[in-house]
């Protein structure tokens, strides 16, 4: 028997005010602006190597001659099952 867990993605205002006042308490209003300058560092930093990995793939990419260029091909096949569920459903579709 499989049983699917389904996680909340969102987090409402309430809950963030919560844990923001969970993390004052557990390290302070002094270690606070600390904490958020490091998670905002990190942040940047793994922000900064994806681009990097990014453009290195798409400069080796153009260098062997391959199509970087793919969401023409992904626009096209998005179309296309768009126009297949608009022809099955066509005839289903009603007005309410």
């Amino acid at each position: 028997m499989n049983t699917l867990i389904v996680l909340p993605v969102f987090i409402s205002g309430a809950e963030i005010a919560f844990i923001l006042f969970i993390v004052l308490m557990v390290f302070g209003a002094d270690k606070v602006p600390e904490i958020a300058r490091g998670l905002g560092k990190g942040m940047r930093q793994i922000k900064d190597a994806t681009n990097d990995i990014k453009s290195e793939i798409t400069k080796s990419a153009e260098k062997q001659g391959l199509d970087v260029d793919i969401t023409k091909d992904v626009r096209k096949e998005i179309d296309k099952v768009k126009e297949d569920v608009k022809e099955i459903t066509g005839p289903v579709k009603r007005k309410f």
